[in-house]
């Protein structure tokens, strides 16, 4: 494929003479026909992966490398930018993937190098996706300077693109298989040497010979496969900072190195231990490699949410079908979704009737009718008919990618258990360093290669790797499981505060009620209605007048009121309107002053009230019925009853709650009767705070903290905003609306009351999770450090123990998902 003198070499595309580009590869000229397909190819060949050109089929075409961006200034440039942060301001906000890093001393490195530049607000880099969440203000620092940055430390970072995530990702831990395999090829061949040495070959005419067989054998091994150690420990070093590579790195160094003076200066009374060197070189990359698998693994949830975003989609132009990627398709297209297709935008149905499951959102397994006017999200998937849609939002400004946007935010955050661990870890691998040095000089007395390997122990089973994974492998599993379960946590301090929580309180109105409130009774002076009777005349003629004034108002009330008179199919005249929220309406109607609203908004305007009602009104709060008080023209003639029922669910939650010895409180806008009746429905033995106006709710989550309670606030996320806000975590009841993502701590995609429950519970396992994880790694330490420390274990027994480790934390905050077994 590449011996042609007329194709490039490295993607056999033709090559004109008058661009043909010359460079020598392993001891060849060979012909490229651009730059990048010259720095591809030398990059290969650095690396040792000449190979993929053998594996390449004959005639086989590979595209150029796309042009490279001449500087990084290209990201400053604010249209580029647009695709990755949020808003264009001073201050913003980007999520970077970040190639390079290995371990917590990585992540501490790069924190502490950005946190020392001017400009820089936020800078949390997250171990387990490898990501690095940025908040700078541009006004000082620019992003350029921050990727210049990271680039002189050692690591490459640019805006994170999903779709581009995994590829890198992927091309990472294909180059630690590479170097695992060839430190596997040199520990098998090597095992053969060792062999020789150990049966004897040592005292013979041939040890010599044999020393020489495993100095060429380990070389390159530590080389290549040893090359990412190295290359952390000296990036370290330049910077003033210990990560777990420096320990690796140095024992490697020296064991190699006291191996070498032994081969060149032929003492008969040393050893050399190539074999060990590769051997645990070996056993670290496996470790490594089995890490990097486990992560992914244990953290699949958000690429699982990724995969439901379509890559394509069916535009209609000039009604014709053009099918173009996603990222073409532009607000106002009209796009065509055919029967079992996901939906790839949020749009409004303009054409067609289907039925649509939106489980992916709202946890309702049973498709909903969609028809024209109708609201589709992206990700859900269309079951029957055709639809033609008018595209409203795309990519990430849909809700999926709101969705995603959020697990994100969560699985790169730190909660504040794991701040402490950080700042422990560089003083960890300092101690390392100290206590291996003592080893060396302690055993040096008895025996050189007894210190010596005792040391290289010491230095290689003391990581710190399961100590930095123990937070942000339980938080990437608790927030990726969460998601996939309807329940959206906004980072890991969540979850630890939530765990803390004894006082969970409660809104009425659409949280533990269904939201859908219909009239249920109407009583006048001389005649009343009741659902299922007709209707008198003159209850309608007060029903329409009351309709009229209502109609200009968004309260649920409100609602069910214009909801009766369209089934009675009552005209409503046109009248004046006045608004006060959580006391009730007023207008004028045919001329007649109306009023409808509470008792004190009856008294406010100078209402004449009617004693009759007084006992009616009682009765309907024995019933958990909410009333509306009715005036025409200064005096009380009518009581209206709403009702509201409870989910089916309320009840038992409320009684799971209450067994967990949490203290439940529910607030309401009600009358303290009636609110007391819907507790008496849910079980009783809970708090009840009644007749709270909106702007009242966050005083009273302000009231109950005052007095040290840590208080969760469960609400619909748009009337209940400020509360939310208020509240030590604020969850919001619905589908993931821009209110309820941007005031609250959790949203749960549904509304099934459980995931309260399960969201709490969720807190709890994961901060369990947490120390039992900090545990392990602790215990490890406790128990391997003086067994390395006393000589009674090798450099290749703890080059196996270390990793091990690592995948005991990673496998403990797995085992969250069984949580999810019994709900």
């Amino acid at each position: 494929m590449h011996n042609e003198s007329d194709q490039c070499f490295h993607c056999s595309l033709p090559v004109p003479a008058e661009v043909r580009v010359t460079a020598e590869v392993d001891g060849d000229q060979r012909h490229f026909c651009c730059h990048g397909c010259k720095a591809v190819c030398e990059t290969i060949y650095a690396a040792g992966l000449e190979g993929f050109y053998r594996r390449t089929a004959e005639g086989t075409q590979l595209a150029p490398p796309p042009e490279p961006p001449k500087d990084l200034a290209l990201y400053d440039i604010d249209e580029v930018q647009a695709e990755f942060v949020d808003s264009l301001g001073e201050q913003r906000d980007i999520h970077l993937l970040v190639e390079g890093i290995h371990c917590a001393a990585c992540i501490w490195l790069i924190e502490h190098s950005l946190y020392a530049m001017p400009g820089v607000v936020e800078a949390r880099a997250n171990l387990t996706a490898r990501r690095l969440h940025l908040k700078w203000d541009n006004s000082v620092i620019k992003l350029s300077a921050i990727l210049q940055r990271l680039g002189e430390i050692g690591y490459a970072a640019l805006p994170y693109d999903p779709e581009t995530a995994e590829g890198s990702l992927n091309r990472s831990n294909r180059q630690l298989l590479y170097r695992m395999a060839f430190a596997g090829f040199a520990m098998m061949n090597l095992l053969w040497i060792s062999i020789a040495l150990y049966s004897g070959a040592d005292r013979g005419e041939f040890r010599t010979m044999f020393h020489w067989v495993g100095f060429a054998l380990a070389t390159p091994t530590l080389l290549y496969s040893g090359w990412p150690f190295f290359k952390g420990a000296w990036s370290g070093l330049r910077h003033f900072y210990f990560g777990m590579d420096l320990p690796i790195a140095i024992g490697a160094s020296i064991t190699y190195l006291y191996s070498l003076y032994v081969t060149l200066t032929g003492d008969p009374a040393g050893e050399v231990y190539y074999d060990t060197v590769v051997n645990f070189l070996f056993v670290i990359l496996v470790g490594r490699y089995l890490e990097a698998i486990s992560k992914r693994q244990a953290v699949a949830s958000t690429q699982r949410l990724l995969d439901l975003q379509p890559r394509v989609a069916t535009v209609m132009r000039n009604a014709e079908e053009h099918i173009v990627p996603i990222r073409t398709v532009k607000i106002d297209d009209e796009v065509l979704i055919r029967p079992g297709e996901r939906i790839p935008v949020d749009g409004v149905v303009i054409q067609g009737n289907s039925s649509v499951d939106e489980a992916m959102l709202s946890g309702e397994s049973k498709p909903l009718g969609k028809r024209a006017g109708d609201r589709l999200s992206a990700g859900t998937i269309n079951i029957q008919g055709v639809l033609h849609v008018r595209v409203e939002s795309l990519l990430k400004d849909t809700a999926l990618g709101r969705i995603i946007r959020l697990v994100e935010e969560a699985q790169a955050s730190k909660a504040p258990i794991q701040c402490i661990a950080d700042r422990i870890v560089p003083w960890f691998v300092a101690a390392t360093l100290g206590v291996a040095t003592a080893t060396f000089f302690l055993w040096l007395q008895t025996d050189f290669d007894k210190a010596l390997m005792a040391a290289t122990a010491v230095l290689i089973i003391t990581c710190p790797c399961a100590f930095g994974l123990a937070t942000p492998m339980a938080i990437a599993v608790a927030s990726g499981q969460g998601a996939r379960h309807g329940i959206l946590v906004r980072n890991g301090e969540v979850l630890e505060r939530f765990s803390a929580i004894d006082h969970i309180v409660f809104d009425k109105t659409g949280t533990l009620t269904k939201g859908t409130m219909s009239v249920t009774a109407i009583h006048m002076l001389k005649s009343e209605w009741r659902t299922g009777e007709e209707m008198p005349e003159g209850i309608k003629q007060l029903l329409s007048r009351v309709a009229a004034v209502e109609r200009y108002s968004e309260h649920p009330l409100a609602l069910a009121i214009q909801k009766a008179a369209a089934s009675l199919r009552l005209e409503l005249e046109q009248g004046s309107f006045i608004n006060r929220p959580g006391l009730g309406v007023g207008g004028v109607v045919s001329g007649q002053q109306i009023y409808a609203g509470t008792e004190t908004w009856m008294m406010r305007n100078g209402v004449e009230s009617a004693p009759f009602l007084q006992d009616i009104a009682a009765q309907f709060d024995r019933q958990g019925a909410s009333s509306l008080r009715i005036a025409v023209d200064g005096r009380e003639v009518a009581l209206i009853a709403v009702e509201d029922p409870l989910r089916e669910d309320a009840q038992a939650l409320i009684t799971r709650l209450k067994n967990d010895g949490i203290r439940v409180t529910l607030l309401s806008g009600d009358r303290q009767k009636t609110a007391e009746a819907i507790a008496q429905r849910l079980g009783g033995g809970m708090d009840v705070i009644a007749e709270v106006l909106p702007e009242e709710k966050d005083q009273v989550i302000a009231q109950l903290q005052s007095v040290g309670e840590l208080v969760a606030m469960v609400g619909d996320g748009v009337n209940d905003a400020p509360a939310l806000v208020r509240a030590d975590v604020g969850i919001a009841l619905g589908s993931g609306t821009d209110v309820s993502i941007a005031s609250a701590d959790i949203v749960l995609m549904s509304n099934e009351l459980e995931k309260v429950a399960l969201a709490s519970a969720l807190s709890r396992r994961t901060l369990r999770t947490i120390r039992q994880n900090i545990g392990i790694s602790i215990a490890y330490n406790i128990i391997m450090v003086p067994l390395a420390v006393a000589a009674l274990v090798t450099p290749l027994v703890a080059a196996i123990s270390m990793p091990i480790s690592s995948l005991l934390v990673i496998g403990n905050a797995a085992r969250i998902r069984t949580l999810f077994r019994n709900y």
